[in-house]
């Protein structure tokens, strides 16, 4: 048994335009989007160890990565597969080489670094309670359904979440969906939690901040810059 942290960072960014470099090699006061993300498994004590994800020609890279800064707890660097789907099947089936079946697998996206430990404790916690974790946060702003350009449903903002990561199982469980979706030629689920609505797996919530973006776009770098200069400045006058 074990707890393991399955990142994913095998896209290139297209939405990001930063010419050429994968957004998660993007970086801010000198270390990678990714680095700031493995560090917060790195430093937890739940954690056991972390499978990496990688763009196929940047896991040189990542190793260099792992050795400078010191993530020992990265056991593994496999290459991603063509969607997120795929990437995430690779980095599941390497886990499952290495660890016992029924491990908590903690899926993260590699750009998503504004989560903490109380967020990966309670997931944790939760998938050896319930055998599921998908972490999430309210919906800030009032969504609406459109039939073309005219509004055909407001939906009731306040019983509404958005889904975010980590998504967190017991490792065989996930296999099994990846498995059966992978044999009925079905290969595009956006993510794990809709992966396992699909065959109607209970889902149970964890809630995390607000501020757990994913840095798709330029305009998320600058949300995580400024976060992290607010940090650095309550840390300096002890805020």
């Amino acid at each position: 048994m074990a707890n393991v942290a399955v990142v994913f960072a095998g896209g290139v960014g297209k939405r990001m335009k930063s010419s050429g470099v994968p957004k998660q090699f993007l970086t801010l006061s000198g270390k990678p989007i990714l680095v700031y993300t493995l560090e917060i498994f790195q430093h937890n004590e739940n954690i056991d160890a972390i499978v990496l994800v990688s763009v196929e020609n940047w896991i040189e890279k990542c190793h260099e990565l792992i050795n400078k800064y010191k993530l020992d707890k990265v056991s593994a660097v496999v290459s991603g597969g063509s969607n997120s789907f795929l990437s995430i099947d690779r980095g599941l089936r390497t886990a499952s080489s290495l660890y016992p079946s029924d491990s908590v697998v903690l899926i993260h996206d590699g750009v998503r670094p504004l989560i903490d430990d109380c967020v990966i404790d309670r997931c944790i916690d939760s998938v050896r309670k319930y055998g599921s974790a998908i972490t999430v946060s309210p919906a800030k702003e009032t969504i609406i359904i459109n039939k073309g350009t005219v509004v055909d449903n407001i939906l009731d903002r306040s019983i509404l979440q958005v889904a975010k990561a980590p998504q967190c199982f017991i490792l065989s469980d996930i296999l099994k969906a990846h498995d059966d979706a992978i044999r009925e030629g079905m290969n595009d689920f956006i993510d794990s939690a809709s992966l396992m609505f699909y065959y109607n797996k209970e889902l149970h919530t964890v809630e995390g901040p607000l501020d757990n973006i994913k840095i798709t776009t330029f305009s998320d770098f600058y949300v995580f810059r400024a976060f992290l200069e607010a940090r650095d400045n309550s840390e300096i006058f002890g805020v």
